[in-house]
């Protein structure tokens, strides 16, 4: 992440369990962004130096409104972004929440529910 500090505008964290800031906002430019979207339960802790001295603003959304989504999914795919995901099955969705639970997740969970029960119910 060294090689990365002070190299980006903004980052989207979607992270909903308790983690550092600071090596996330050492990667932002002067005047970026950090943009938490949804909710964590626990109280977040930064070092304000961390936020003041590179003029960077932490933001945040509980949920979008479908026009902020489309207009955040089109800014993506103007900018050639994307995410990392990790995409599970169903029938791993337990072990999934778990992993969750343990902070043992790398990237944003996907669940794919095809030929399951559900999409067979979202197809009728």
């Amino acid at each position: 992440m060294q090689e990365m500090a002070n190299t980006l505008d903004y980052i989207i964290d979607t992270m909903l369990v308790f983690h550092p800031l600071e090596p996330y906002l050492s990667l932002l430019k002067l005047d970026g962004k950090l943009i938490l979207m949804g909710i964590i339960s626990t109280t977040l802790q930064f070092l304000t130096p961390a936020v003041l001295l590179g003029r960077k603003t932490i933001t945040g959304s509980y949920v979008g409104s479908v026009k902020e989504i489309e207009e955040m999914l089109e800014f993506c795919k103007e900018k050639d972004l994307s995410s990392t995901i990790e995409v599970v099955k169903m029938d791993y969705l337990n072990k999934a929440i778990e992993r969750v639970e343990k902070n043992d997740v790398k990237y944003r969970f996907v669940v794919n529910v095809s030929r399951s029960k559900l999409d067979q119910q979202i197809h009728l």
